[in-house]
C-alpha cells in the first residue's frame, strides 16, 4: 500500500506506549506517551493504544496506523503468537482488528524490534542485508535479506536471545529454555552473572557496570560474558546470512567501552575472510526510530481493515 498522508506509529513496550504522527518522509509532527497497563490484561493495553493514537491524531485523519509492538507478533494473521508475562495474558491477542476496532482505521502491526530495524534496512539501501540485535532487558532482533524483512513462521524470525550460547550453558531462559543468549547477555542476564560470581546478587546493570568502572573484577567479568557471548553469536549468524551491516542497539551498549569493545572483538574473530572488515554498529536513529518505523509498517505488511459497523 502507499500512504500518501501522515500515519500513526504506536510502539508497545511493557512498561511504555509511545505514540507519533509520522509524514511520509519520516517526520514526527506529534508525539505522546504513556503507561502500559500491563496488569490489566490485553483489553486495557488495547484500549490505552487506541487511546494514545487519538492523542495524536490531531484532526489531521491519518488513514492507517501501524503498531510495534512486544513479543512475538504475527503480521500476517495480525495476532500476538507468543509473549512473555511483561504483558498479562498477551500472548493470543488478536492485536491488529482489536485496534482496527477501537480506532476505526486499517491497521499493520508487527514486532518491535523489527519495527525499529525498518529504518536502518532503509538507509543501508536497496537490495541491503542487516542483521539487528536490541540487547536490554531482554535480547531480541530482525533480519532482513535482499532488501526484505525476514518474519518466519508465526512471526518468530529474529529472536536472537534465543540461540544457544555456551556462555548460558544449564541456565534457565525467560522463554522456558535453557542455555539461551539472553540468559547471560541481557541487562537481567549480566546482573545474574555478577551475582553467582560473587554470591551478591544485584538488581541494576548499572550498578554492575559501575564497580566494573572502578576496577573489581567479578563486575568486569560479568560484562566481558555477556559481551563476547552477544558477539559470537552475531559473528555466527553474519557467517550464515552474509549482511551489508550488523547493528547493535538497545540499552546494554551504553554501559561503556568495556562491553562494546568485548562485543566488537569476539564478533570479530568469529568471521570467515570475506566478511574479515565487517564490525558491529550502533543505530543510526535515536529514540524515534520504533514509531516511526510503526507508521511504515502499512506500506510493508498487510493491513487489517476495522469490522463493518
Amino acid at each position: 500500500m502507499t500512504v500518501t498522508g501522515p500515519a500513526i506509529g504506536l510502539d508497545l513496550g511493557g512498561t511504555k506506549i509511545a505514540a507519533a504522527l509520522v509524514a511520509p518522509d519520516g517526520t514526527v509532527l506529534a508525539r505522546h506517551t504513556r503507561a502500559t497497563p500491563a496488569a490489566g490484561g490485553p483489553d486495557a493495553v488495547l484500549d490505552a493504544l487506541a487511546a494514545a493514537a487519538r492523542a495524536v491524531d490531531g484532526g489531521t485523519g491519518p488513514g492507517v496506523l501501524g503498531v510495534a509492538a512486544a513479543g512475538v507478533i504475527d503480521p500476517v494473521t495480525g495476532t500476538v503468537t507468543s509473549a512473555t508475562d511483561s504483558i498479562r495474558g498477551w500472548a493470543g491477542t488478536a492485536l491488529a482488528v482489536g485496534l482496527a476496532a477501537r480506532t476505526g482505521l486499517p491497521v499493520a502491526c508487527d514486532n518491535d524490534v523489527r519495527a525499529t530495524a525498518a529504518p536502518e534496512l532503509a538507509a543501508a539501501g536497496a537490495g541491503a542485508s542487516l542483521v539487528y540485535a536490541a540487547i536490554g532487558t531482554g535480547v531480541g532482533g530482525a533480519v532482513a535479506v535482499g532488501g526484505r524483512m525476514v518474519h518466519g513462521t508465526a512471526g518468530i524470525a529474529g529472536h536472537l536471545g534465543h540461540v544457544p550460547s555456551p556462555e548460558a550453558a544449564g541456565l534457565p531462559c525467560t522463554c522456558g529454555g535453557t542455555g539461551h543468549l539472553e540468559a547471560v547477555a541481557s541487562g537481567p542476564g549480566i546482573a545474574a552473572v555478577y551475582g553467582r560470581l560473587t554470591g551478591l546478587p544485584v538488581d541494576r546493570l548499572e550498578t554492575v557496570a559501575e564497580r566494573a568502572a572502578s576496577g573489581e573484577e567479578p563486575a568486569v567479568r560479568a560484562i566481558v560474558t555477556g559481551a563476547v557471548a552477544a558477539g559470537r553469536v552475531l559473528g555466527g549468524l553474519a557467517n550464515t546470512l552474509g549482511p551489508d551491516r550488523v547493528v547493535v542497539g538497545g540499552g546494554v551498549p551504553h554501559i561503556g567501552p568495556l562491553y562494546w569493545d568485548a562485543l566488537t572483538e569476539a564478533f570479530a574473530a568469529e568471521l570467515m575472510p570475506p566478511l574479515a572488515r565487517l564490525r558491529p554498529s550502533r543505530p543510526l536513529f535515536g529514540a524515534d526510530a520504533a514509531v516511526i518505523g510503526a507508521a511504515r509498517l502499512p506500506t510493508q505488511v498487510p493491513l487489517h481493515a476495522p469490522p463493518p459497523s
